[in-house]
């Protein structure tokens, strides 16, 4: 007779090491069923977020048994960045489906306990769910999955990542099949991509380490809305190359907000429609601070909703500056495995999506 039905583990798993399978195990230990959500899915590949839901979730069932994986539940949950309650209310939905499909006494209230452990600021969605019980885990032996995608990405050229893998300290830190799914992946496209992002990563925070104290970096982002499109440029250079994003960028010393946001808007997408009708259809502000939201560094960006009056054509728009292509996208196709950063969760918080 286990103590719990239900155990319930959020966490990232990029990649799956030591730490998290302590987790797992004692999950398996003090729950009959344990549920495992897979956070930050249906995002783009990043330096923070390089494995996919289903790559991770290879990882985590072939650490444990066939008894074992028969007892476990991996499902994805998508980041909500801005939206707590949002979040925490897919969890609680996700989370009561799974109990009501696999509860073998339905007669029975189930018994349900979030487990984790408490690392830093990130883990304070462990107290957001009072209606379950918890199950505190110490940190394995302080692991960290950061300083192995670090080691793993490492911008060395002569580093492929299959030497970190075969590494004694490697050995110590991930189950054996992860550093060999590890392995077949720092042989594909993916790898070097990832690889390049965080080369740049590095160098750009290289070129503020001479600053005496840590720079905060303030930007503009523009949300502009017309007959149910969003206006998105796809990005020419790193980080990001490639991906979808609001048109905006940095904020010179000598402009206002609001002056910086239109310019950028003008540059990326030569958006054709005059100033004063952009600026008069300004319809909120708001202040995006995720602390993880870039990899360059602590970046606040304002974004600006502009929502232009319905008109059966769309406004001529076409790249330019640091955009390759500038485009309307319909906001009911918006795939957020195809945006920059938190882009997705801005459109999202300012639309009302």
């Amino acid at each position: 007779m286990k103590d719990f039905d239900f155990a319930v583990f959020i966490g990232r798993f990029q990649p799956v090491h030591n730490g998290h399978m302590a987790v797992i195990n004692e999950g398996l230990r003090c729950a009959d069923q344990l549920i495992i959500l897979c956070g930050s899915a249906h995002q783009p590949r990043s330096t923070r977020n390089p494995w996919t839901v289903e790559e991770r979730e290879a990882m985590i069932r072939g650490a444990i048994s066939a008894p074992e994986n028969k007892r476990v539940h991996i499902v994805p949950l998508m980041d909500i960045v801005y939206n707590d309650e949002s979040w925490v209310r897919n969890i609680q939905a996700t989370v009561n489906g799974l109990v009501v499909a696999h509860h073998g006494m339905p007669h029975k209230q189930p018994r349900i306990a979030l487990i984790g452990h408490s690392k830093d600021q990130s883990s304070y969605y462990l107290n957001l769910f009072p209606q379950w019980q918890s199950i505190g885990v110490g940190n394995y032996q302080g692991l960290s999955a950061t300083p192995i995608r670090d080691a793993l990405f490492a911008s060395d050229a002569k580093n492929t990542g299959a030497e970190y893998l075969s590494s004694d300290c490697a050995k110590q830190l991930m189950p054996n099949n992860v550093r060999t799914d590890l392995v077949a992946f720092s042989k594909t496209d993916n790898y070097q991509f990832i690889k390049q992002e965080h080369e740049f990563v590095a160098k750009y925070k290289q070129a503020w380490s001479a600053a005496p104290y840590e720079p905060t970096f303030v930007t503009v982002d523009a949300v502009v809305v017309q007959s149910g499109h969003v206006l998105l440029v796809e990005r020419k250079a790193r980080p990001g190359k490639g991906l979808l994003a609001l048109p905006g960028g940095f904020v010179n010393q000598n402009e206002k907000l609001v002056d910086a946001c239109l310019r950028e808007l003008r540059e990326e997408t030569r958006l054709k429609v005059p100033a004063p009708i952009l600026k008069g259809s300004i319809k909120s502000q708001q202040v995006f601070d995720d602390p993880n939201r870039s990899a360059r560094g602590r970046t606040i960006t304002h974004a600006f909703y502009i929502e232009l009056a319905p008109n059966s054509t769309l406004p001529k728009v076409k790249g330019g500056d640091d955009a390759k292509h500038a485009m309307w996208v319909p906001l009911a196709e918006l795939d957020p495995a195809t945006l920059f950063e938190d882009h997705y969760f801005i459109i999202q918080e300012m639309t009302g999506m």
